[in-house]
């Protein structure tokens, strides 16, 4: 680690690397206060009804169970916004996996046992999981967040029926599950009317605010610890079943209480990206130019709450065209409720999108790159502001440079090595630079050391080492005599680790802070600090959220080349290339490892992750990592990742954009458009899998 003051963008090891490879850190099932007990919940067996009855006898008479908790004996809470942790509250069942009864006992083995004993009697009432476009309860939502419902700019339909080139046509994405390595889990203790709970979130404060609300307790009483978290992926970015069940254990019985969601449960109370049928329409000049885009998505929600899969936000600021139309539709159905999962809407709407840019590229024999780059646009299309930075073109030429673009022969399945047909394709990205509020403090001490404080979450992203690197360059120290404390909520308030925002809205609080300091510094020039050190604080609200005059996105091409085998249908990703402009990079080796981790992610959405909802049963088939297939190492090739340093004056004083979740969002289109340039076969629903490709392959379509 180099000893220089010029700390961001150097490629500094992560500071918590040795704890984690030691068993040093630990997540929030490991923590075990004195005379801790173990719960293990129920789940419901109907994908729709009321309970009838709970026969808890058996449960209570094993050894070791403690007690049995369910709407009928369990603290009443509080209503939330969220209406997905309002749980053990009443009879009804909106979905299959809801949460009927809560098991506690001496120990975990105890506790499942005791759950298993557990008799419930339901009346069922029909249901309806079947997500169709043509769905009598289809509606468009109330656009609050500038993202969901419709946006409308000129006449798409006048403009498509005159256009000389069209395509029309339709994709589908199935729903994906998170499948963070860690479980989602809390261990939850009250001590003198005092509730400190370790969770597994992406936000403390957040987790803090609501545990507040739903038990009427003062914040200040409320502990919320998030020192380690592995992974989440958005779906541990608002508060889950875990924490209140686990907190309400602990009330009830007067003892700690740990309690990690089982896996094959997860897909039924922590979120899922819903599934999304998308029709894109694309209208253009012979020279590839765009006259209108219409983008119309349909995706389901639950009952419980509304949650939109915006796929067509993407479209509003890719590529300039004159008119445009883009509409979400939302179907509520008795379904678990969806939520974040790794570039929400982006990811499978950037899929539709970029797959119908290179079928319009075919139509008009024009190459991939070139389409995109004759409809780059320096002004966001739906708002007409400017960019603050915008280096898709430059991302496009030299990836296509890197990956060797130029010696491509354009012709489907023009290249063969025995039974197996390579082909390449290209697909571009982009995200929003976001930013929100958040506190942070810093402190210089006697001894020459610093230390920053704000309730920032690592999530495996590296936050404590991109923060000190942060603040060593706003302090002009060397980065090493700085120490970053992150996930607690007694330390100063700040925004979840999501929307590709975290560094950037914690980084914004931290490097004021240590201006301020920096500043006071100054002023005690030559005068011995005191003991207790000297500090600053700050708080960004009014700044990190005011409104821009800039349209602020990150951007990136991808290009992928794959191997698809004719006897099995298998399709390899031979190599990925992804080529980013995120603006300032604040670490260089974890900034890589963020972007082939999102592109790692993408290879799964593209060839291998799916789920099923039974219409029957109302349940997802697959429900653990045996049958939800995530990318192995053997699936993921030597991936390449590379960066556009920008020079950004109008995001935050690092000049840095978000890059956790571009690396997916253009990953899965690069894929699909290579098999189909492999192939000639356009597959247009995804995962990419051997029966697939062969049916595919067999109509020779």
């Amino acid at each position: 680690m180099p000893d220089t003051s010029n700390a961001l963008g150097a490629p500094t090891e992560r500071r918590e690397g040795p704890d984690k490879v030691t068993g040093a850190a630990r997540y929030a099932a490991e923590h075990t206060p004195d005379g801790c007990a173990y719960a293990w919940p129920v789940p419901a067996t109907v994908a729709r009804g009321e309970i009838t009855s709970i026969d808890d006898t058996a449960a209570r008479a094993l050894p070791g169970v403690l007690d049995v908790l369910s709407h009928l004996n369990a603290p009443r809470l509080v209503e939330p916004d969220d209406a997905n942790l309002l749980v053990l509250q009443d009879a009804h069942v909106p979905h299959r996996g809801w949460y009927v009864a809560l098991v506690v006992a001496e120990t975990l083995e105890a506790a499942r046992e005791g759950a298993a004993a557990v008799h419930v009697d339901y009346t069922e009432e029909p249901h309806d999981v079947t997500l169709r476009t043509d769905h009598a309860d289809a509606y468009v939502p109330e656009d609050t967040d500038g993202t969901s419902g419709e946006h409308v700019r000129g006449d798409a339909d006048g403009a498509l029926d005159s256009a000389p080139a069209r395509v029309d046509v339709v994709y589908r994405v199935p729903p994906l599950h998170n499948h963070p390595m860690e479980p989602h889990a809390a261990t939850a203790r009250w001590q003198d009317g005092r509730l400190t709970v370790y969770d597994s979130s992406q936000g403390a404060t957040t987790v803090r605010d609501v545990l507040a609300g739903m038990f009427a307790l003062p914040k200040e009483r409320i502990t919320v610890v998030s020192e380690h978290v592995g992974g989440g992926f958005g779906s541990k970015g608002t508060p889950r079943p875990q924490v209140v069940l686990a907190s309400m254990a602990a009330r009830v019985t007067g003892r700690p209480v740990k309690l990690a969601l089982p896996r094959r449960q997860l897909a039924a109370v922590v979120g899922h990206r819903s599934p999304t049928v998308q029709r894109v329409r694309l209208g253009a000049e012979r020279d590839g130019t765009l006259i209108s885009v219409v983008h119309e998505v349909t995706s389901h929600t639950s009952r419980v709450k509304e949650f939109v899969e915006t796929a067509a936000a993407a479209t509003r600021v890719m590529y300039g065209s004159p008119h445009s139309r883009t509409t979400h539709r939302v179907v509520p159905l008795d379904v678990p409720s969806p939520s974040w999962m790794r570039a929400p809407g982006e990811a499978p709407g950037m899929y539709a999108l970029e797959s119908a840019m290179d079928e319009l590229a075919e139509r008009l024999d024009l190459d991939p790159v070139e389409l995109r780059l004759r409809n780059d646009t320096p002004t966001e299309p739906d708002s007409s502001r400017p960019f603050s930075s915008r280096h898709l073109a430059e991302c496009l030429r030299e990836g296509a440079r890197r990956f060797g673009w130029a010696e491509r022969d354009p012709r489907p399945r023009s290249r063969a090595e025995g039974p197996v047909l390579v082909g390449s394709g290209v697909a571009s990205a982009t995200y929003p630079a976001l930013a929100s509020p958040s506190r942070a403090s810093a402190h210089a001490y006697p001894d020459g050391s610093y230390v920053v404080r704000v309730n920032a979450t690592d999530i495996g992203t590296g936050a404590r080492t991109v923060l000190a690197q942060v603040a060593a360059d706003a302090l002009g120290v060397p980065v090493d005599r700085v120490r970053a404390v992150v996930g607690s909520s007694d330390l100063p308030d700040a925004p979840l680790a999501g929307g590709s925002s975290g560094t950037s809205s914690w980084g914004w609080a931290v490097h004021e802070a240590c201006s301020r300091l920096a500043k006071r510094l100054a002023e005690q020039q030559g005068q011995q600090l005191p003991p207790e050190g000297v500090g600053a604080s700050a708080d960004t609200a009014g700044t990190a959220d005011a409104d821009s005059e800039y349209a602020r996105h990150a951007f990136g091409a991808h290009f992928a080349e794959v191997g698809v085998d004719t006897v099995s249908g298998e399709v390899r990703v031979r190599r990925l290339l992804g080529v980013y402009a995120a603006g300032h990079i604040l670490n260089a080796r974890t900034a890589r490892s963020q972007f082939i981790g999102a592109m790692t992610m993408g290879i799964g959405m593209a060839l291998t992750e799916n789920s099923t909802m039974d219409a029957a049963f109302g349940d997802f088939v697959e429900s653990d990592l045996a049958t939800y297939h995530v990318p192995a190492h053997a699936d993921v090739p030597a991936l390449e990742a590379h960066w556009i340093d920008e020079d950004d004056p109008h995001l935050n004083p690092m000049g840095s954009k978000g890059i956790g979740e571009i690396g997916i969002v253009g990953t899965a289109a690069a894929i699909g458009n290579a098999v189909r340039h492999a192939t000639g076969v356009r597959l247009r629903e995804l995962p990419l899998t051997p029966d697939r490709v062969l049916a595919g392959l067999t109509r020779g379509q």
